[in-house]
């Protein structure tokens, strides 16, 4: 049995609390986009945190046979995108974050309270 993306998103974030990750933000898009349901974005201090935040978060959800489909930008640890096709994660650098302001760009989106219900 797969797991929810609901479920998905809670480990993930908790995760991403277990490795000290900033700024831990949810973003529903189900009503504004076919390329996921939730967004989550978060930020370390550092490319050994980022990259400390992602094989965490890797793990966790691989206990629950849950893989990505996809991870780009590990290796420098700047921004990495995990995709796990209806949640998709994004662990920057504070500097990185900040420049391309992906809540932003995703304004519409409702940001969703942590855990979010099952």
């Amino acid at each position: 049995m797969s797991l929810s993306p609901q479920a998905v998103v809670n480990i993930a974030v908790q995760a991403a609390e277990d490795k000290k990750a900033i700024d831990i933000t949810v973003l529903d898009i189900r009503e504004i986009s076919v390329i996921a349901d939730y967004f989550i974005i978060c930020s370390g201090r550092s490319s050994a945190q980022v990259q400390a935040i992602v094989e965490n978060i890797q793990e966790r959800l691989e206990k629950d046979n849950v893989v990505s489909l996809r991870r780009e930008g590990f290796r420098e640890g700047n921004w990495v995108l995990l995709d796990y096709g209806d949640v998709v994660i994004h662990v920057f650098q504070e500097a990185e974050r900040q420049f391309y302001k992906l809540e932003r760009l995703w304004g519409d989106a409702q940001v969703v309270g942590i855990p979010v219900n099952i």
